[in-house]
């Protein structure tokens, strides 16, 4: 969701065979890498095109959460990533965490490790590449190689909790907050092949343990 909140102890993902692989390397175009201050440019982009594309479909916008989202490649905890396509540059954005919010999800599930995507947000005149699900998948892909047991999400509205399933995420449970209702997703993480989009060289990362850097 837009404007991110930061819950305590971020991840920080240590893959550098997925993370700082250049594309000459991976002999593909697409990658994803954490976030640099120097994508500002490009995320502000996507969200104006994101923003537009809902507002024409009569949807609730992020335009308010602009700044917030564009402001996260800072990214001075480590737990931003970009979608890095070599001929449109950033198509997609999401923040990556250990800990959930703290709702949703009852003691038990948050007592478990998992994977939590938030703030994600793509350019739709790349959804031809599916960054969405790109994005998500990888995610999946990440927490198998982690050792982390679940991928989690939540959506604000029903049309995109319908696309995250379509993802292969799993529908856990509807709560209804003060002035939202929120449909509370989850993925069991599983090696994927993504090396259709990524390159070759993606499958053969390596499991590196959660921690600090």
């Amino acid at each position: 969701m837009p404007g991110t909140v930061r819950w305590r102890n971020p991840v920080r993902v240590r893959d550098q065979a997925a993370a700082d692989r250049g594309r000459g390397d991976n002999g593909c175009v697409l990658q994803m890498r954490l976030a640099r201050p120097m994508d500002k440019v490009s995320v502000a982009r996507v969200v104006a095109a994101r923003c537009d594309w809902m507002e024409a479909r009569g949807l609730p916008s992020w335009r308010g959460a602009a700044d917030d989202l564009v402001a996260q490649c800072e990214n001075l905890e480590g737990d931003v990533w970009v979608l890095d396509d070599a001929a449109a540059g950033v198509i997609g954005q999401t923040v990556v965490q250990e800990v959930g919010p703290p709702f949703g999800w009852t003691d038990a599930e948050r007592a478990e490790p998992a994977l939590y995507l938030s703030g994600s947000v793509t350019d739709p005149a790349a959804r031809a590449l599916r960054p969405g699900s790109l994005i998500a998948w990888w995610a999946v892909d990440l927490a198998a190689r982690q050792g982390v047991p679940w991928v989690r999400r939540h959506a604000q509205v029903p049309q995109v909790a319908a696309y995250d399933q379509a993802q292969g995420f799993d529908l856990v449970r509807e709560e209804q907050r003060t002035h939202a209702r929120l449909w509370m997703l989850a993925r069991k993480a599983e090696r994927l092949d993504l090396s259709r989009w990524f390159g070759p060289g993606f499958s053969q990362g390596t499991p590196v343990p959660l921690g600090p850097a």
